[in-house]
């Protein structure tokens, strides 16, 4: 993998405390990304998380590398990234270099739905806007009554 796949991300929110150490269990990764080591495991499955190291016991044992990815994880699902997209991400990550001009295709008509998603939200936050201000005025002058 290139340097640019391990740069750090522009910090958009607070992340929560990573688990001390530097192997964590898979319960110390669903406490730290919220989500249930059922789902840790689906996203092995279907090929979103790549290969999770194993102690000499079976167990999973996760890496700096790999909670660096979840958070990615975590960003495009909450941008509403579907998750077939998602494991296509992931596979051209895996395939490497020749493969940057697709991901960044990929990442970037992502981006330009999530824009048009913010601007229908803004847009409907006016219309909230306004339809707040209509009854604030009609309560503050039914109080003057």
């Amino acid at each position: 993998m290139s340097v640019l796949e391990h740069a750090p991300a522009p910090v958009c929110a607070p992340l929560p405390r990573r688990p001390e150490g530097e192997r964590y269990t898979i319960s110390e990764v669903a406490e730290y990304t919220g989500l249930s080591a059922h789902t840790l495991r689906w996203y092995e499955r279907i090929g979103l998380m790549p290969h999770v190291d194993r102690s000499h016991t079976g167990q999973r044992r996760y890496t700096g590398r790999d909670l660096d990815w979840l958070d990615l994880v975590g960003r495009l699902r909450l941008t509403g990234m579907p998750v077939a997209d998602m494991v296509r991400y992931a596979q051209m990550v895996r395939e490497g270099e020749h493969t940057f001009a697709a991901r960044e295709k990929l990442l970037s008509a992502h981006r330009d739905d999530v824009r048009r998603r913010i601007e229908e939200l803004r847009s409907t936050l006016d219309v909230l806007d306004h339809k707040i201000g209509i009854y604030a005025d009609a309560r503050r002058a039914s109080e003057r009554v």
